[in-house]
């Protein structure tokens, strides 16, 4: 069975990860420490988060965490990010003006758009694959599918070639990233019902095959 490793940063929306991960056949364990991590012996390491970046960065900073992430990373081992935890990988964000991992060259940048375009943006919009035969997206159509959002910032990667998905609100924005095994998404998976468990079945698929 593969095993998961999910990050605790006290401020993630931890049981509803979990319980997709494992809805998908997937063994968890939840990690606070950089020796959790180890003992863990995990095929791939997820970063959840909800609420403020900077609490978020700040986490992983305190338990040291940021230097396993950018470790974990480094090696191309099998890593998914979801909302926070795609936020988090960036060098810096305007949410707070605070310093990021710096793992990509990017932003973290607010909506501005239209008085009809609410923010934050919360609930269901298209998403559309735009990396050919990305293992994330496998089984999911490349024409757009529905997952669920909730945030008023958003990722602007310094390189295009990382964009593996775009969502439209007002205008295009990036909507999840992809380098070899690593992968982030600014939706949640976890809140996208079936479309959201096939994510969390590709990234344990991808972390399976070592």
């Amino acid at each position: 069975m593969v095993t998961i490793a999910v990050i605790d940063t006290g401020i993630c929306n931890l049981r509803s990860v979990t319980k997709a991960l494992e809805a998908v056949g997937a063994s968890v364990r939840v990690v606070r420490t950089p020796a959790e991590v180890t003992a863990a012996t995990a095929h791939g390491l997820v970063l959840p988060g909800v609420g403020a970046l900077r609490d978020c960065v700040a986490s992983l900073r305190a338990s040291k965490l940021d230097a396993t992430v950018r470790a974990w990373i480094a090696a191309d081992r099998p890593f998914l990010g979801v909302c926070l935890g795609m936020q988090a990988l960036f060098e810096h964000s305007a949410e707070g003006d605070i310093t990021g991992l710096g793992i990509f060259p990017g932003r973290v940048v607010q909506f501005h758009r239209p008085p009809e375009f609410k923010i934050p943006h919360m609930g269901w919009n298209t998403v559309r694959f735009v990396q050919p035969r990305a293992a994330l997206s496998a089984q999911l159509s490349t024409a757009g599918e529905a997952f669920y959002f909730v945030h008023s910032f958003y990722c602007v990667p310094a390189d295009r070639a990382l964009v593996l998905a775009e969502c439209d609100y007002g205008g295009a924005f990036c909507a999840a990233i992809g380098r070899g095994r690593v992968f982030a998404t600014q939706f949640h998976p976890e809140k996208s019902q079936a479309k959201g468990l096939q994510i969390y079945r590709n990234f344990s698929a991808v972390a399976a095959a070592g």
